[in-house]
């Protein structure tokens, strides 16, 4: 942890969003010694798009779709989540294929890395309930998962904590007071500044059974409709992998029902008896290339864009914005990309 500057050096900011990213700004500034007041228009922090996030600590397996700069970012931010706020736990993940898809499984294996490609007698050993259901998979050892209400629920246990942090909930725009700089955490409520902004609604689903147990997230590849699956605890279990261009929040549909439903008991038959918790779904701000970026407006920085790896990518820009904030740093691979994409063109 860096030192402290002295109390006329700290810096004052104003961190107006307290989603996953507005969330770890705020604590990366305050733990450096800035004055912090973090803004929210509703009454409690992670009630946006972090609400109904999967939690998975995935890099290397979202190289399978994603740009380097996601995996290296999230790379970061897995110690992050396992040493600075420990909320991780780091079992690794499984991805499996049905017997008929196994194509997609050595497709997945090429487009990834730091991976083991292990036979049915490891799986069983790793994840017993799914012993005999796969006889190969891959296995990212160095991958992680946490509960994404309960990670914020310990930053906002730490920032209450803190003497240098104020907050203002149920508010737009927080308290009459001068700051040196303002974080722009909104997500996809940007687009007032950010006309670029596009949404992504993602669905999720929550099971409850006891009649089947996994230790890590596991991953069933499909070409139609392809999920994940991750354990929190007391035999509940997060379904998602929806995403779906639009600009319209509400409900999760009948046909993602039912495709998540599907591939549940794809992975293990036992999940047709579990119990329906919960339904959610939100919009996750994209720009259009999928990644994250930085925006530098005089003492303003927007941080968003961060698609559907919120808690992957969030500790790593929120590094970025405290060294541009304490020390002048610049970071070309999150600011300068809308320059990049101008000279393409």
């Amino acid at each position: 942890m860096p030192l402290s500057p002295s109390i006329a050096e700290r810096p004052s900011a104003r961190v107006v969003g307290a989603g996953i990213a507005g969330l770890t700004a705020a604590y990366e500034l305050a733990r450096r010694g800035a004055a912090v007041e973090l803004v929210e228009r509703r009454e409690a922090p992670g009630l946006g798009c972090s609400f109904y996030a999967g939690g998975m600590l995935a890099p290397w397996c979202e190289g399978e779709s994603a740009e380097p700069l996601i995996g290296r970012l999230g790379q970061e931010s897995l110690t992050y989540w396992t040493q600075i706020v420990p909320v991780a736990r780091r079992e690794g993940s499984l991805v499996v294929a049905p017997a008929r898809d196994k194509p997609e499984l050595a497709r997945f294996a090429r487009r990834t890395s730091a991976h083991e490609m292990i036979e049915s007698d490891s799986i069983a050993v790793l994840e017993p309930d799914l012993a005999g259901r796969f006889d190969r998979a891959l296995f990212f050892a160095q991958e992680a998962h946490l509960d994404p209400r309960f990670a914020v629920a310990e930053l906002t246990r730490r920032l209450s904590a803190m003497a240098n942090v104020t907050f203002s909930f149920g508010s737009e725009a927080g308290q009459d007071t001068e700051a040196e700089w303002t974080l722009d955490c909104r997500g996809l409520a940007a687009r007032d500044a950010l006309t670029d902004l596009r949404g992504v609604k993602g669905e999720m689903l929550v099971l409850e059974t006891h009649e089947i147990a996994l230790s890590r997230p596991v991953r069933l590849l499909h070409p139609r409709w392809p999920i994940y699956i991750v354990p929190r605890g007391q035999g509940r279990f997060m379904l998602g992998a929806t995403m779906i261009e639009s600009e319209r929040a509400g409900h999760v549909t009948a046909r993602s029902a039912m495709e998540l439903l599907n591939a549940a008991y794809a992975l293990h038959p036992a999940f047709a008896e579990a119990e329906i918790v919960e339904f959610g779904s939100d919009l996750r701000p994209a720009f259009p290339d999928n990644l994250p970026r930085i925006r530098k407006d005089g003492r303003t920085l927007y941080i968003n864009g961060l698609f559907r790896h919120g808690f992957l990518l969030a500790p790593a820009l929120a590094r970025m914005a405290a060294d541009i904030i304490f020390d002048d740093a610049h970071f070309p691979e999150v600011m300068d990309a809308d320059q990049r994409q101008r000279q393409a063109v």
